[in-house]
């Protein structure tokens, strides 16, 4: 018996002695090394329906309580259910956010897409009662003017805007609910914004959208995003192709002017009388380019002229916008400076313009799917146990050097994040939908069809 043994083990490959030697360590002789399992910072893996709407289900219930859509009397602090006694006193009950800024245009936004692409109607309604109690109190802000000329109120921003921020986002959201059924009249509100869009913003002469702000005659890339929208969405609305012709000239001018096609990536300010243009690429106003271009392409008809060119403009920017990804998935608050801070609002409007992109044909899922699905584990490894949105950076203005862009302080109350989160999750949802992301030798691949194959390695003809 003894014999026996000894022989059989003579006969064992040395793989398997060195395997059952505890103080063996793995090497290329016992362990297949390529599949050890990295040390990754952020989750890498291929998510699910289920894990996305995790995550936004925690930013759904964290701002469904602390955005209410209710106003009380700033001095009794008392709720004021009558809209027809709204007083110089009257203001919205406090909440986290602002009901009523172009970053709740983005969320109420959000909440309509998450509807359409998961058939929850919870997420909806959270944006139809809050359009619903802004239209529903309105007259009785109109009615305090007339009492009141010129008084500052709770309701100023929407029935005189005096900014792109006041009113694109907001007015954008609100023509999406209105194509969607809502109930309430929001035409009021959205004709006021529009008018503003198209009449009433300074412009240049050859009818680019402009400021004077922080110094006159200054392009911002944000009001892209802040215009572009709305004039694409009211095309669609109204019927009428000159809100469509604004629209695409806006996108074409400013990219024009704003645009690196070297980089791939556009700067956040331009000075009419600059001698030189100081490039600073700020993340998020790219986001809210790129978010822009998908915007536009979504309602502008098929051979719309122009159409072509901003398809065109939009895969130059996700290739740019893809060379600056980080290891762990986010995308630097300065995008070229990798010494920057990693920033959460940019990175969520990333994943949802180049999953929209994918979704609808624009760019290939096999090259950018991956890039995506890694941005959406970053996303959702910021969102907290509270469903607050960690990591993004405050409001900003236009700065001329470094330091204004690397300091910008990060904060859960910047609501900049949030609609964002709600998009980039929604259009992950229809990512899935559609196409197929799988681990194969221990990365993730998108596939033409369902991969049924759990291996490490494996053949998907």
């Amino acid at each position: 018996m003894y014999r026996l043994a000894i022989a059989t083990l003579m006969l064992l490959p040395a793989f398997v002695i060195a395997q059952q030697t505890k103080t063996s360590h793995p090497n290329d002789v016992t362990s297949p090394l390529h599949l050890m399992k990295p040390d990754y910072k952020v989750p890498y893996e291929v998510p699910t329906r289920e894990t996305i709407l995790a995550t936004v289900d925690k930013v759904y219930h964290y701002l469904e309580a602390s955005t209410p859509a209710v106003l009380i009397d700033s001095e009794s602090n008392r709720e004021l259910a009558d809209y027809r006694h709204i007083g110089a006193k009257t203001i919205f009950k406090p909440g986290d956010f602002r009901l009523i800024s172009y970053e709740w245009g983005v969320t109420y936004a959000g909440m309509l897409h998450l509807t359409q692409a998961t058939g929850d109607t919870k997420y909806a309604a959270y944006t139809t009662k809050r359009l619903t109690f802004l239209s529903n109190i309105r007259p009785g802000f109109m009615q305090l003017e007339e009492k009141q000329p010129n008084i500052r109120h709770a309701m100023s921003s929407v029935i005189h805007p005096h900014a792109l921020d006041d009113a694109g986002a907001m007015c954008a959201a609100m023509i999406k609910a209105q194509r969607m059924g809502i109930e309430a009249n929001l035409n009021p509100m959205i004709d006021n914004f529009i008018d503003y869009i198209s009449h009433k913003q300074q412009r240049f002469a050859d009818g680019t959208l402009a400021r004077n702000r922080p110094l006159p005659n200054a392009l911002w890339l944000d009001d892209l995003f802040m215009s572009v929208p709305a004039l694409a969405q009211m095309g669609k609305y109204s019927g009428k192709t000159e809100y469509y012709d604004d629209a695409v000239k806006q996108v074409l001018q400013f990219s024009g002017r704003m645009f690196n096609p070297d980089k791939g990536l556009f700067m956040h300010g331009w000075i009419e009388a600059m001698p030189e243009h100081p490039q600073f690429h700020w993340a998020r106003a790219n986001g809210w380019a790129v978010m822009t271009m998908v915007e536009l392409l979504d309602v502008l008809p098929e051979g719309y002229p122009g159409r072509d060119k901003v398809i065109g403009l939009l895969k130059q920017h996700i290739r740019g916008l893809a060379n600056c990804q980080s290891a762990d998935g986010f995308w630097h608050q300065l995008l070229d400076k990798n010494d920057s801070y990693l920033e959460t609002s940019a990175t969520a409007i990333y994943v949802y313009a180049m999953a929209k992109a994918i979704n609808k044909g624009y760019i290939d899922e096999q090259v950018y799917g991956p890039m995506v699905c890694l941005a959406w584990n970053a996303v959702a490894s910021k969102v907290n146990d509270k469903g607050q949105v960690e990591g993004t950076c405050v409001g900003t203005g236009m700065g001329f050097d470094p330091a204004f862009y690397y300091y910008r302080p990060v904060n859960v109350y910047a609501a900049h994040g949030y609609g964002p989160v709600l998009l980039a999750g929604a259009e992950m949802v229809e990512l899935l939908k559609n196409h197929f992301p799988k681990l194969n030798d221990s990365a993730i691949q998108f596939y033409k069809q369902e991969i049924k194959s759990d291996g490490a390695i494996f053949d998907a003809r």
